[in-house]
Order: C-alpha cells, then sequence, then structure tokens
C-alpha cells in the first residue's frame, strides 16, 4: 500500500460495487410500495409498520457488516488475509445464532409490537401477517451483513454485489406475481409482499456462505475472536439502537395522524434511506481503505482517504439534492396515486432535499470513523444527537399536532448535531491509531 492519497479510481472502484449492494435493497423496498400502494393506503400503511419492525430487529445488528469491516480489513492491510477472512466466519456464527434469536422473539411479541407502533385497529391488523413471515429471512439478512463485512474488509466489493441483486431480482419477480395473482399464482395481497422478500434474502445467504466456503480457512467457532466482535458490536448497537429509538417513534407518531400521514412518511423515508446509503457506499470505500491503512501502520495514507472521501461525498449529496428539488412536482406520484398520501408528502419532501448536503458530510466521515474502529465516540455522539435533537421534536410534534412538518424537523436537528461531533473527531486526530488490535 502507498503513502500517496488513493485516486478516485481506486475509490470509485470500491464505491460502485458498494453503492450496488446499498442501492438494492431500498430500489427493491420502493419497487415493493409502489406493488402494495396499488392495494390502497391501509394496506401501504401495513406494510410501513411491518416494515418497521424488519429493519429495527435487523438494523441492530449492523455491526455484524460495519464491525466485521473495520476489523477485517486491519489484517488486510497488514497482510494476513487468512486471519481477515477468519473475522468473516466468527461473524456468519454470530448471525446465524443472533438471527434465530430475533425469529423467536418477534413471533412471540409481534402483536404487541404491531399495536404500539401503529396505535392497534386496521393498520396493526394488515401489518401482523406480512410481519410473521418476513422476520423468517432475520437469519438470512444477518448472514448476508456478516458476508458484505467480511468482503468488503478484504476490499472484494464486486462479489457481494452479484449475490444481493440475484436476490433482489428473485424477489422483484415473485413480488407482484404473488400480491396480485399474475401467471396463475395464488393472489395473496400484502402477504404475497412478504413471501418474496423472504425467498430473496435466503438465496442471497446461501451465496455468501459459498464464498465463505471457497476460502477454505477454519470454520470453526473461536470464543475469544466472538468476545472481540461483540465488544465493538455493543457499541455499535448502542449506536445503532439511538437510530431505530427515533425511526420507531416517528413512525409511530405518524401513524397516530392517520394512514395518509404514516403512508407519506414510509414513502418519503424509504427514499431517504435510499440516499443515504448511495452517499455511504464512499463512506464504505473510506472505511475499507482508512482500516487497511491503519492495520498496516499508515497513518498518512489513513488522513488522505477521509478528506478526499469527505470532499466527493459533499459534492455528490448536492447534485442529489438538485435533482430531488427538481423532481419534486412528480416524482412522488411514482410511489402512489392516493390524493390525501401526495398532499402529506411535500412537507418530507423539502426536508428530504435540504438535508442532503449535510447528510454527505456526515456519512462520508462515518465510515472514516467506522473504519478506524472508534465505535465508543460513534456510540456516545449518536446518543447525544438523539436525545437532544431528534426526540424531544419527534415527541411535542404529537402533543402539538405538528404532523410530518414536526417529525422531520427532529431528523434535521439530528443530522446537524452528528455533523458537530463527527466533523470534531476527525479534525482531532484522535482515530488515527495504528495496528490490528
Amino acid at each position: 500500500m502507498s503513502d500517496q492519497p488513493v485516486t478516485a479510481r481506486r475509490i470509485a472502484g470500491l464505491a460502485l460495487p458498494a453503492l450496488g449492494v446499498l442501492a438494492a435493497e431500498p430500489v427493491y423496498l420502493l419497487f415493493d410500495i409502489a406493488v402494495v400502494g396499488r392495494l390502497g393506503a391501509l394496506s401501504l400503511a401495513g406494510l410501513a409498520i411491518g416494515g418497521l419492525v424488519l429493519s429495527l430487529v435487523s438494523s441492530q445488528l449492523t455491526f455484524l457488516s460495519y464491525g466485521t469491516t473495520a476489523r477485517s480489513a486491519r489484517f488486510f492491510g497488514a497482510a494476513d488475509r487468512r486471519a481477515a477472512v477468519g473475522e468473516g466466519v466468527q461473524a456468519t456464527w454470530l448471525a446465524l445464532g443472533l438471527g434465530l434469536l430475533v425469529v423467536l422473539i418477534v413471533q412471540i411479541f409481534a402483536v404487541p409490537l404491531c399495536n404500539a407502533i401503529s396505535g392497534g385497529g386496521e393498520i396493526a391488523a394488515a401489518a401482523l401477517p406480512w410481519l410473521r413471515i418476513a422476520i423468517l429471512g432475520a437469519p438470512a439478512i444477518m448472514v448476508s451483513m456478516a458476508g458484505n463485512g467480511w468482503l468488503r474488509g478484504v476490499q472484494d466489493t464486486a462479489r457481494p454485489l452479484r449475490y444481493v441483486l440475484v436476490g433482489f431480482a428473485v424477489s422483484a419477480l415473485l413480488c407482484p406475481t404473488l400480491v396480485y395473482g399474475l401467471l396463475g399464482a395464488p393472489r395473496l395481497g400484502l402477504a404475497g409482499s412478504a413471501v418474496a422478500n423472504l425467498v430473496g434474502q435466503w438465496l442471497a445467504a446461501g451465496l455468501f456462505v459459498r464464498a465463505l466456503l471457497v476460502e477454505r480457512v477454519p470454520l470453526g467457532i473461536r470464543p475469544t475472536l466472538l468476545k472481540a466482535q461483540l465488544v465493538m458490536g455493543r457499541d455499535l448497537a448502542l449506536r445503532t439502537l439511538a437510530f431505530q429509538a427515533c425511526f420507531v417513534s416517528a413512525g409511530a407518531v405518524a401513524a397516530r395522524f392517520g394512514a395518509a400521514a404514516v403512508a407519506a412518511h414510509q414513502v418519503v423515508l424509504q427514499l431517504w434511506n435510499f440516499l443515504a446509503l448511495v452517499l455511504d457506499s464512499l463512506a464504505i470505500a473510506a472505511q475499507s481503505l482508512v482500516g487497511a491503512a491503519l492495520g498496516a501502520g499508515r497513518l498518512g495514507h489513513a488522513k488522505g482517504v477521509a478528506w478526499r472521501v469527505t470532499v466527493y461525498s459533499t459534492v455528490a449529496a448536492a447534485v442529489l439534492a438538485l435533482m430531488f428539488a427538481l423532481g419534486a412536482p412528480m416524482l412522488p406520484g411514482l410511489f402512489t396515486s392516493d390524493a390525501a398520501v401526495l398532499d402529506e408528502i411535500v412537507a418530507p419532501w423539502w426536508f428530504m432535499v435540504g438535508q442532503l448536503t449535510v447528510a454527505g458530510v456526515v456519512f462520508a466521515l462515518d465510515g472514516v470513523l467506522l473504519g478506524a474502529g472508534d465505535a465508543k465516540f460513534m456510540r456516545n455522539a449518536t446518543l447525544i444527537s438523539a436525545l437532544v435533537g431528534f426526540l424531544p421534536l419527534i415527541w411535542l410534534s404529537l402533543a402539538f399536532g405538528w404532523g410530518l412538518v414536526g417529525i422531520w424537523s427532529g431528523l434535521s436537528t439530528f443530522m446537524v448535531l452528528r455533523l458537530v461531533f463527527v466533523g470534531w473527531r476527525a479534525f482531532s486526530g484522535r482515530w488515527l491509531v495504528a495496528g490490528t488490535g
């Protein structure tokens, strides 16, 4: 590895396949929303609530991806590929165990979960069957997270792209077929969406397991490595918990303003998640390159990657903001034809556009700090930002009837506070710690 700053081509070579992986799920979810949206506002609201629960439980374990990348990348930078892949083996065992636990817990508590988030009634009844089916894919989702993690760590973002595209392509073919009963298939309605999702997730997971097997590394469980992964996972899980507390609160409050409000919130939130992950592809390149540079003891190289990726991400975010500002009159109609939902979309749409450039900086620096394994700082920064910025405005919007304007004001405040924290940390240089430990 050179001490010179990495080129734009090198960053793009990692970021573009990673973008495909990250974009595949939200693109599929937007497609899913468009398919289910033709069933009406109630089905769309049910998908929103069920999808929120699935996202909550799976996203809480993203350390299987990001933590594994950080640890694998350091070993890869130190020229120890066997150890780098070994991190993936242990992460996969964790994924299977935790995924099965998630299935059991959600099946037991599915009814109170749906009722608590939606306020009960027809929306909860619509969400429940979808959730009971879709949650069976939780172990597969987590195996794919672990697979993405170690492959990014060894700077291979091409294979994850192939695996994920195969899984979601199958889901995309099955979704309208099962929802509407096409080609002689049974008309399952909203439940058909869940079945399609489930099949695609398990297909992708099988491909990631195959990638581990061809590496011919020991497949046994190693308690020491599991413990080290769980220590980093603890901090990243608490960080993710702060995100989820915010988004669950936002969904719950939106549901209390009616089916049209929660459906509009879901459409814009999925778009926001899609745009965030587009920007996160650059952050993943930073994570892999920074981790490898620090593992090799090349601090100057790591710092150069950090600043270059931040500039690229900020420019990309500004371009996206302009595109979605210009598309505001027509793009929402691609996701629903319900007039009430379209009316509700206007306010959150412009909040999304306004905060995109800030997000470009934040997500890039998130990737840098994750690559450095700076999990404790990121945990604390996110918790403070959530408690001070997002959550107060969310619940005040319910108390005072501010609707989606209040909810999205909270999201914007949260983003600005995170910018302050990660910006200070990046400038401080305290994340520049060499070695594989």
